[in-house]
């Protein structure tokens, strides 16, 4: 089976600066706690080396894998304020606590302003989560939190001046 494509491959290309995470082991598993029934946790993120242009971020992440025809989006924040270099663990969960002032969640497709945590049906094989710091050109993306989160990452694939990810798969067996 032919592995859909990650959704950074149909954005225009921008340089990668380095994103890092201290719960998301790249290219490895995701933790029990960035699982819907094993915590639902965000993960700690830190990124450096974005371009000197940068004006804000936005953090997502997206699984091309599930079975939906158009993947599944678990997390959209955007509006970081450029000082922004880290999200603590839990910043996109429970109480927001480590969340910068003025940063808006958007609805993922549970339908929740938060993180929302890997759930792949039963016995589909592996799933990867794509987490991404998006480096943008503007301060504020001019839109709410009940825009769609396709509409939000086109919007962030056109005003991105930098890209940095880390991926990890899991697997409900």
């Amino acid at each position: 089976m032919t592995r859909p494509p990650l959704p950074h491959d149909f954005q225009r290309p921008v340089p990668a600066f380095t994103v890092t995470s201290t719960d998301v082991p790249d290219g490895g598993t995701l933790a029990e706690s960035q699982v819907l029934a094993g915590g639902n946790v965000s993960p700690q993120l830190s990124w450096s080396d974005f371009p000197a242009e940068t004006r804000s971020f936005a953090v997502t992440c997206f699984d091309p894998d599930a079975p939906t025809g158009s993947g599944w989006w678990h997390w959209v924040l955007f509006d970081l304020p450029v000082d922004t270099t880290e999200l603590p663990t839990g910043a996109g969960s429970g109480d927001f606590e480590g969340l910068p002032a003025g940063a808006v969640h958007a609805r993922n497709d549970y339908g929740t302003k938060n993180f929302g945590g890997a759930a792949p049906p039963p016995g589909h094989g592996p799933h990867r989560y794509v987490f991404t710091v998006h480096a943008l050109s503007v301060e504020k993306l001019g839109l709410d939190a009940d825009t769609s989160p396709a509409a939000i990452g086109g919007t962030l694939g056109f005003l991105a001046v930098g890209r940095g990810t880390v991926m990890a798969e899991y697997e409900n067996e």
